[in-house]
């Protein structure tokens, strides 16, 4: 069983009474943001959270205040995970912050407005604020790359999604290898979420969420990726499956800590 306190850490809030990005690739579902609220607050109760964190979605760009006003809406034990372009300014990251943000997204697979330099130049600022990075990529083209830059970080570097790994490649790959070594020297964080994205079946799936967990399992987080936006075609999947088998995969004592304690750590939540 999961902690009485637990943290879904990777969910996206959607509601048509705000505009889309004019460069979103797919319209989300019918739905007022209080609808989809309702709905989350649902799917929180079916998981067992009692916190989380909400990720602001590339569709809706960088206009943040969907997410800002979902975090709003849920209270104490909740934060948001926004988008902010390069050139971001002082005033509207203090902004943010104030609103719930505790971190910036950067996207190197579906693209986005934060480039990696940009990352760079801003992390000192971000950790002045006490915020960090959450960063989708794929290991097995990224993380060799950048692993250095991470390292050098003044601010902590989430890799959502056990940064999307090609498990063909199996875990001797040297991007996940990468991954481990930064989680293992405290270097970056992880989410052990979304094998629907990057798996093949339930077997590497395991393989892949074990040997992250036991680089550091301090450093994991959990997230169901609700409502599973931007699919490219993958079926959409039972977060209680995923949740529980990730729980029965887990040592007892892990458990709370990649629920629980871990994003009381890094969120504050």
């Amino acid at each position: 069983m999961i902690p009485e306190n637990a943290a879904n850490c990777h969910v996206h809030l959607i509601g048509d009474d705000y505009a889309l990005s004019p460069k979103a690739v797919e319209t989300p579902a019918a739905g007022t943001l209080d609808d989809w609220l309702a709905k989350y607050r649902a799917h929180q109760a079916e998981l067992g959270c009692t916190k989380g964190v909400i990720v602001h979605s590339i569709l809706y760009g960088t206009d943040n205040s969907i997410t800002l006003d979902a975090v709003a809406a849920m209270g104490a034990g909740y934060a948001a995970v926004v988008l902010v372009p390069d050139d971001v300014e002082d005033a509207e990251l203090d902004r943010l912050r104030a609103a719930g943000a505790k971190a910036v997204r950067l996207n190197y697979v579906h693209g986005g407005v934060l480039t990696w330099d940009g990352a760079k130049a801003l992390a000192p600022r971000l950790a002045g604020r006490g915020m960090h990075i959450e960063m989708l990529a794929h290991s097995h083209l990224h993380l060799a790359e950048l692993a250095d830059d991470v390292r050098a970080m003044p601010c902590d570097v989430v890799f959502d999604h056990c940064a999307w790994p090609d498990t063909t490649l199996g875990v001797e790959d040297a991007g996940h290898q990468a991954l481990r070594a930064l989680l293992s020297e405290g270097k970056a964080w992880t989410k052990l979420s979304a094998p629907h994205r990057w798996s093949k079946g339930p077997e590497d799936a395991l393989a892949v969420l074990t040997s992250l967990a036991e680089a550091n399992s301090e450093r994991c987080l959990w997230g169901s990726d609700w409502p599973h936006l931007m699919l490219g075609g993958v079926s959409v999947p039972d977060p209680m499956a995923q949740r529980d088998a990730l729980v029965a995969a887990l040592p007892g004592e892990v458990i709370p800590k990649v629920f629980a304690e871990n994003p009381a750590r890094l969120y504050g939540i």
